[in-house]
């Protein structure tokens, strides 16, 4: 059987949107797109991604949760079409069920990042267009349960408009 919203099919292992990962986070919360929604992309992960997803969920989102209140994720799960659609590469973490961008609004962007950095275990974390004032920027964090790099890095804007990383 499956499940129709927004205009897109849920596959009936995920039980429709309101599918837990955590105790506050959603399947719906980690694919809900925009863009997804107005051109029509398929934004469902098969079985394999949502326990990535939730693997994510564990181990970065809710213990971020805990520690500082509301999380409020920008961009989480990416399929493949969604990725090609707002330029991003389809070799993204996003698009394995690996990777989320996200911020609380009742902390720093860069103390967050430190205290993700310090406190969990993650694969790769990037402090995103941080500019040096609070609410500026995100991070985009990965969690990987076969083995994680511990990468971090920050995103900015070169003299020529392109972003940029350098480790941190």
């Amino acid at each position: 059987m499956d499940c129709w919203r927004h205009g897109s099919r849920i596959n009936d292992f995920t039980n429709g949107y309101s599918m837990n990962l955590t105790r506050n986070f959603t399947l719906s919360e980690l694919t809900k797109s925009d863009t997804a929604i107005r051109k029509g992309i398929n934004n469902n992960p098969n079985a394999e991604q949502v326990e990535k997803l939730k693997a994510l969920c564990e181990n970065i989102l809710q213990p971020t949760r805990d520690e500082w209140g509301v999380v409020s994720v920008s961009s989480g799960y990416r399929s493949q079409a969604l990725c090609q659609a707002i330029g991003s590469v389809s070799t993204s973490q996003h698009a394995r069920g690996q990777a989320a961008d996200f911020e609380c609004h009742t902390v720093d962007n860069k103390q967050l990042f430190e205290w993700v950095t310090n406190e969990l275990d993650f694969d790769q974390a990037i402090l995103e267009f941080y500019t040096g004032t609070p609410e500026s920027g995100w991070l985009h964090v990965s969690y990987n349960k076969d083995g994680n790099r511990k990468q971090k890095l920050r995103a900015f804007r070169n003299d020529a408009g392109k972003t940029q990383y350098e480790e941190i």
